[in-house]
């Protein structure tokens, strides 16, 4: 039998499928999160060069050495347990490596730094190679939403209200907000990421005293200010802070709330999905793989585990997220243990996140729509569901109020009697020569009462060209399942 107890200690993404297999869960693993430690290692040190306070050649032994591959993520792992951050076992191992192949250039390792230097700015790294993901899957999201939302422009459906039906709506509508939400995410991520990812440089206080003493003496404080952080953000990256941010977390807190944000937009198309792939429902589908969806004990079902996998994130990151945003009251310098509540909250919103995205791409490239059941649903109440346009029409000929009161009598009766709203109007005496029989089935009919929206998705469309595809984002091929047969594109 194979040991596995050596591996007891791994993240295997069991308790977590929603992430599992995805782009960012390598891009947030803890190889990954070494590696952005150690690239701000030497990005900081190349930036020491460029101003003239490092050799080059130490520089680029820096640099070369600087490789998850030559250092044991585990062994700096139980190493934190001593320091309470990982960062100390980190710039002892990372001065060994280098002094192995240059011994002159591993005193320049980490030299006038601090470890929430380098762990803030390996942070930022990581979340901004997380954030080029999810956003990509974002724009695919909206991209494939688009395809439906122009497709089902006209597709008449039952829009719902606490439940139950309300007045008819399109699918086309319902497609261009799923679409709207995405896009919306995708621009907030944009915008953090365009700005909101600053490198951490503040020294052991926030002062960058240790920088500028090495800098030499008479070395002009404004001027290495100015030269090293610009040095230090052009080498990662990342944006110049005004300030050292320590103490100061709205980078952790914006992103967190970003995050927060797309999780709940995903959220919100993931729970109209699970309603829509209802039995009793049955107006879309998940797109469907070989043993997905399958139960452990009822042949029969087929479930509809993306979207499951969608909701399952968006209600657990704003909770993580909390944690960011209270972390902005941390007190002194450097906090106790507040800084270091950031860390796992925020990797693990980063991979809910990148999952939920993965997954709602795949969801939103392969969902299948029902046309034919949405008409058959939208019957259900037998004209009931647009009482709110005939009570419209007869209130210039029965006063409002009196038209209000008697369509919510007829529906009354029609629900009772299990008739039509038709049949019931049709033999009430107030409309006696008011509407022909002609007139009311007209009135009656869902496709002709969805109000604008045609022109509100025409709208929503309408910016499709400045939201293109990167070119290696998949095409997507939609599918419209037909009433009794098999998908056709």
């Amino acid at each position: 039998m194979t040991d596995h107890r050596t591996d007891a200690h791994l993240d295997t993404g069991l308790l977590s499928p929603v992430r599992v297999g995805s782009p960012v869960e390598a891009a947030v693993g803890d190889t990954a999160w070494l590696q952005a430690m150690l690239d701000a290692e030497a990005a900081l040190v190349r930036a020491q060069a460029r101003c003239g306070t490092v050799p080059a050649a130490a520089a680029a032994a820096i640099t070369r050495a600087a490789r998850a591959e030559h250092l044991d993520v585990r062994a700096l792992a139980l190493a934190a347990r001593e320091t309470a951050n990982p960062v100390v076992g980190l710039v002892g191992a990372l001065t060994a490596r280098v002094a192995a192949e240059s011994p002159g250039a591993a005193e320049y390792v980490h030299r006038g730094s601090t470890s929430q230097d380098v762990f803030d700015t390996g942070a930022m790294l990581v979340a901004a190679r997380a954030l080029a993901l999810i956003t990509a899957d974002l724009r695919a999201v909206a991209e494939a939403f688009g395809d439906l939302a122009a497709g089902h422009r006209d597709t008449t459906m039952a829009g719902r209200t606490l439940a139950l039906h309300a007045v008819p709506t399109t699918f086309g509508l319902k497609a261009a907000g799923w679409r709207q939400l995405a896009l919306e995410a995708a621009e907030r991520l944009d915008r953090v990421a365009g700005g909101g990812l600053p490198v951490a440089l503040g020294g052991a206080a926030g002062t960058l005293a240790g920088y500028l003493q090495y800098a030499g003496e008479g070395a002009d404080p404004a001027a290495v200010l100015d030269g090293l952080v610009t040095a230090f953000a052009e080498e990662t990256g990342l944006a110049v802070p005004v300030l050292p941010w320590h103490a100061l977390r709205t980078p952790i807190a914006d992103l967190g709330a970003a995050l927060a944000h797309t999780a709940g937009a995903l959220g919100k198309i993931a729970a109209d999905v699970l309603v829509l792939a209802r039995t009793e429902v049955g107006e879309a589908a998940e797109p469907t793989a070989a043993g997905r969806g399958v139960s452990s004990a009822m042949p029969h079902k087929r479930n509809p585990v993306l979207a499951t996998m969608i909701r399952s994130a968006a209600l657990q990151v704003p909770a993580l997220a909390s944690v960011l945003v209270q972390c902005l009251a941390t007190e002194d310098e450097r906090s106790a243990g507040v800084w270091h509540a950031e860390w796992q909250p925020l990797r693990e919103c980063l991979r809910l996140v990148g999952g939920a995205a993965h997954t709602a791409a795949e969801l939103a490239r392969g969902l299948t729509v029902d046309p034919e059941r949405m008409r058959t649903n939208l019957g259900v109440t037998g004209g009931r569901i647009v009482s709110e346009r005939v009570s419209a029409v007869l209130a210039p000929l029965l006063g409002k109020a009196a038209a209000k009161d008697l369509l919510t009598l007829a529906s009354l009766r029609a629900a009772e009697s299990a008739r039509p709203l038709t049949e019931v109007l049709a033999g009430l005496p107030q409309l006696a020569g008011v509407l022909t029989p002609a007139e009311l089935a007209g009135l009656l009919d869902p496709a002709g009462y969805t109000g604008v929206a045609g022109a509100l998705v025409d709208r929503a469309l309408s910016d499709r060209d400045r939201h293109p595809l990167r070119a290696d984002d998949t095409a997507a091929v939609r599918h419209e399942r037909a009433p009794d047969g098999p998908d056709r594109p």
